[in-house]
């Protein structure tokens, strides 16, 4: 009997990515957990604002939402993204390194699908985008 593999592995994720992150650091972690999966197109940006103007424009599967951004908060970046969201043009995941907020409750209410915990092992970000990508 074959040992089985994760379902992360059993097929390749592929999909348009857009993390919107204010630290390089962890922008540097994000794009090498993402290494070996060469169908994710990852796209970067460091604030809210210019967040929002790329989502808009390039329409990503799935956008990873740091929820402390320097301009201004996640909260508001899902608040403007909210009617894109309610028609299912893409999932907003929060990454906060707060375990429960009120914010990360605001933000599911209007419409984030799914909030992880900073930091963020390499399993974690890989198992929870492929299972946010086959649902988008």
């Amino acid at each position: 009997m074959e040992p089985t593999q994760p379902a992360a592995a059993a097929e390749p994720m592929q999909g348009k990515v857009l993390y919107i992150e204010d630290q390089p650091v962890h922008h540097a972690l994000v794009e090498a957990m993402l290494a070996q999966s060469p169908q994710i197109q990852l796209i970067k940006t460091t604030t809210g604002r210019e967040g929002i103007r790329v989502a808009q424009a390039e329409m990503p599967d799935v956008i990873l939402l740091d929820l402390n951004l320097p301009d201004i908060s996640g909260l508001e970046v899902v608040r403007s993204l909210s009617e894109l969201i309610a028609k299912k043009r893409f999932r907003v995941v929060l990454l906060t390194a707060d375990t429960f907020s009120i914010d990360v409750v605001k933000a599911m209410s209007l419409g984030a699908h799914e909030y992880w915990v900073k930091p963020i092992s390499p399993e974690r970000l890989l198992t929870g985008l492929a299972r946010v990508l086959r649902r988008a």
